[in-house]
């Protein structure tokens, strides 16, 4: 019979009929059996022809659609397919919310016409992920996560399931596609990337990871997916795909109870900090070193439970109330969607102004009533806690409140892009409502210099 590759969970495991002879790397003596990951398949093409290697790992299926699809694609979408196929359909497109990421994917799919997973990070991403493919392709999709296991040539899965997916069918996919390809740097979700011998791969997102943001455990894209093929910035976009918008930081003041307790456990926290020359010593990670410490350390406790409380005070200080019911009088004809750092500052505002509030405590039916009563004019406002960041689609939304500095620059730019998408010529506008002279301004000018580097 020869000798024989095929796929078994996640791996590509060598099958010979006599004594096992040595491979070069990538593959690995396991078992009795010569494997490596699957997604070394593409690179060892080569060396499975020149040993007359028999490929048995390939289930992937032609993909008979037609595009539905109406619209033409922009020339920068075009610009970013053609830099793709460039690469070898391998590499990630960064485009800015509300650029059209999804129909870039979609025209991807219908150039390869071959199986295909979407890896997308939410469920409700997943949902709106599979709306769009049977709009776009009149095709039966298979959905494949915690409440559901259907695998079709086309297929949507989430971050967190995909390692199961790709154990049990990775090579029925020849196209894998990372919605929020961010994400993938996380230990666990980069696995799925690991596991699939899938020879093309799309990466999408409107934030790429910093290099810091791929070490120490972390998975580089660039491996896993390929390089950036393809980018273009919300600069180069605005007044014609996008909507023309303007940005502005508004300052409140602590009051002096707050100024007094802010000031304490500031100096607790600070003093820490500079004294162990955490910045210093541990680079970008120095704050996932003061959480490492404080659970053995008890003066680094004591810091890390002053920066909370701090935290929380800046994140609830009467200032941004005050200042935010004054912008939601002044837009009371707009739709506006209000940004905090934590659920319990959600939750008040709703319960102050009676709107609706989206965290990740809230159920996926009422997450869709409330979304569905926002687009459709029965709510003027929603309050959320960072769910809202990515991929959800709310093009009414031109007012943006963000209710604190402390967000770094990818969640800035994924709230902006919540108000970007283009209706009629209505420009979009973001306020971000810090506290004056604390960490949220030191945070947020910090924000704005690496922006004007970039």
């Amino acid at each position: 019979m020869g000798t024989s590759i095929f796929f078994q969970g996640g791996t590509l495991v060598v099958q010979q009929d006599e004594e096992q002879e040595p491979l070069p790397p990538p593959f690995r003596f396991i078992k009795g059996r010569w494997r490596c990951e699957g997604y070394h398949y593409r690179e060892l093409q080569p060396l499975l022809r020149e040993l007359a290697i028999r490929d048995n790992v390939r289930r992937w299926q032609p993909l008979n659609v037609t595009l539905q699809e109406v619209r033409e694609p922009h020339d920068y979408q075009l610009e970013a397919l053609a830099a793709w196929d460039e690469a070898g359909r391998c590499g990630s497109i960064v485009l800015p919310t509300g650029a059209g990421k999804t129909f870039v994917a979609i025209q991807a799919i219908y150039r390869v016409k071959r199986s295909v997973v979407v890896v997308a990070p939410t469920i409700d991403l997943l949902h709106q992920w599979y709306a769009r493919l049977v709009n776009a392709f009149a095709a039966d999709v298979g959905v494949y996560y915690g409440g559901e296991k259907r695998v079709q040539a086309l297929t949507v899965t989430t971050y967190h399931s995909a390692g199961d997916l790709m154990a049990a069918y990775g090579n029925t996919f020849k196209l894998i596609i990372f919605d929020e390809v961010h994400h993938l740097p996380a230990p666990s979700w980069g696995e799925a990337a690991l596991m699939a011998p899938a020879p093309l791969r799309l990466g999408l997102t409107a934030t790429y990871p910093e290099a810091h943001e791929q070490t120490n455990g972390r998975w580089r894209v660039d491996e896993l997916i390929g390089p950036i093929v393809y980018t273009k910035r919300v600069e180069d976009l605005v007044g014609q795909q996008l909507a023309n918008y303007r940005t502005q930081r508004l300052r409140v003041d602590l009051s002096p109870a707050e100024r007094a307790r802010y000031d304490a456990d500031h100096a607790t926290y600070i003093n820490f900090v500079r004294q162990r020359e955490l910045p210093r010593r541990y680079g970008p990670g120095w704050l996932m070193e003061l959480m490492r410490l404080s659970s053995s350390d008890a003066q680094a406790r004591r810091a890390f439970l002053a920066r909370q409380r701090l935290l929380r005070l800046l994140a609830s200080c009467e200032g941004k109330f005050a200042l935010l019911d004054e912008l939601l009088r002044e837009y009371v004809t707009e739709r506006i969607l209000v940004f905090t750092e934590q659920n319990a500052m959600a939750y008040e505002v709703a319960r102050r102004h009676l709107i609706p509030a989206i965290t990740h405590e809230t159920s996926a039916a009422e997450r869709k009533e409330i979304l569905d009563g926002f687009q459709e004019g029965r709510y003027r406002v929603v309050v959320t806690s960072r769910v809202l960041n990515e991929g959800i689609d709310v093009p009414e939304a031109k007012v943006a409140i963000v209710l604190g500095g402390t967000s770094g620059a990818r969640e800035y730019i994924q709230r902006l892009g919540r108000v970007l998408r283009k209706i009629e010529n209505k420009e979009a506008i973001l306020f971000e409502v810090i506290a004056r002279k604390t960490l949220e301004e030191g945070r947020a000018q910090r924000r704005r210099r690496k922006q004007e580097v970039d």
